[in-house]
């Protein structure tokens, strides 16, 4: 199905030239004479510049009523409403947004009442197709300004009902060699290997390992909160984290630091990791978030309880924390499976078969 274009005002020209669009206003075809318009129509700037080409050729100006009741309208009021000002953490405020204004700028001129589950999905959710993350994200955002719509009496109804989560592809655990490749690579003393124990001995985020400090070490444990729930945490020293601390120099007040001896940021924290699991040579999908998932994984193949690793994890529902366990279960269970089966093998064929039974051997 072919994109509608949006319908353009008067003495307004569309032209691509080597693959980008230009918007112009021209009173009359064949005098050349263009005045250049913004390239988004549906802007402020847009219809401003066009305003001001209208009076500037002394032309009845076209009077075009903006869409009341817009998504522009509802993420606005959505940033302002106390749900979103005292309900969120500002590392979440911060993802929030950043979504939000893309929506904005993509979706702002459509009106809410026009939305349906179709519109949503022709409109919105298919453009990102290939970009399974982004449209989940999108589709959460979108369900958040739907709410937020019903409870200012805006819809009815939530259009969103029915549509399927876009499926994307689970932050994976590392393999034992992925763990031996990185520790090969990164020694002792580096800080590479610094944060990379930070992450799979205690199980830290990437909003939590960046800002870690020296005083969170409290004799053989150690402590924190985590950045997007708030739930503490404290595990013990593990022998790998003991001796990496151990290695590590304390000249800052944070453990990690950039080579200007500044805490880094989230981002930045993000781009040092994936420099580190590349130069090991690790695959794209062998994340840094995957080191949590690790230790997680090595906790119930460990024989923890669900509980000591919702603990461990800082998880705030019980579910989240039964996964591992679950699937640690089924790995012994396979691997009970298969010396099952190796026993049955070897004593299949009994040492004296019946058929020989009673007879003398030939010799």
């Amino acid at each position: 199905m072919g994109i509608t274009r949006r319908k353009l005002p008067p003495h307004v020209e569309r032209n691509v030239i080597n693959g980008r669009v230009y918007y112009s206003f021209r009173v009359r075809r064949g005098d050349g004479k263009r005045i250049k318009l913004p390239d988004d129509p549906s802007s402020n700037e847009f219809m401003a510049a066009y305003a001001a080409a209208l009076a500037g050729n002394a032309i009845k100006p076209v009077v075009i009523k903006p869409v009341e009741r817009s998504i522009n309208a509802l993420i606005t009021s959505y940033l302002q409403s106390t749900e979103f000002r005292d309900g969120l953490r500002e590392t979440s405020k911060a993802g929030y947004r950043s979504r939000l204004e893309i929506i904005r700028r993509e979706h702002g001129h459509r009106a809410v009442v026009g939305m349906t589950k179709d519109r949503i999905k022709e409109k919105i959710l298919d453009p990102l197709g290939g970009k399974p993350g982004a449209a989940l994200d999108t589709l959460k955002k979108m369900r958040i300004l739907i709410r937020h719509a019903i409870e200012k009496k805006w819809l009815q109804l939530d259009p969103s009902l029915g549509i399927k989560r876009p499926k994307t592809r689970e932050v994976r655990a590392w393999t034992d060699a992925e763990l031996a490749a990185y520790e090969c690579r990164w020694p002792l003393g580096t800080k590479q290997r610094t944060a990379y124990e930070l992450m799979l001995n205690v199980g830290t985020a990437r909003a939590d390992v960046h800002r870690a400090t020296w005083t969170q070490i409290d004799g053989d444990g150690f402590e924190y909160a985590r950045q997007k729930t708030g739930i503490p945490v404290a595990v013990s020293m593990a022998k790998g984290l003991r001796a990496a601390l151990d290695a590590a120099p304390r000249k800052h007040v944070t453990i990690i630091n950039t080579e200007f001896g500044k805490p880094f940021t989230v981002d930045g924290f993000s781009g040092f990791m994936r420099d580190a699991i590349t130069e090991a040579g690790l695959p794209i999908d062998c994340r840094p978030h995957g080191l949590r998932k690790t230790f997680g994984r090595l906790l119930a193949d460990a024989g923890a309880s669900a509980h000591d690793i919702m603990a461990a994890l800082g998880h705030l529902s019980l579910k989240e924390a039964e996964r591992y366990t679950r699937e640690a279960d089924r790995r012994r269970g396979g691997r009970r499976a298969i010396a099952s089966l190796d026993d049955h093998k070897a004593n299949r064929l009994s040492q004296t078969s019946f058929d020989r039974l009673g007879q003398q051997a030939k010799k």
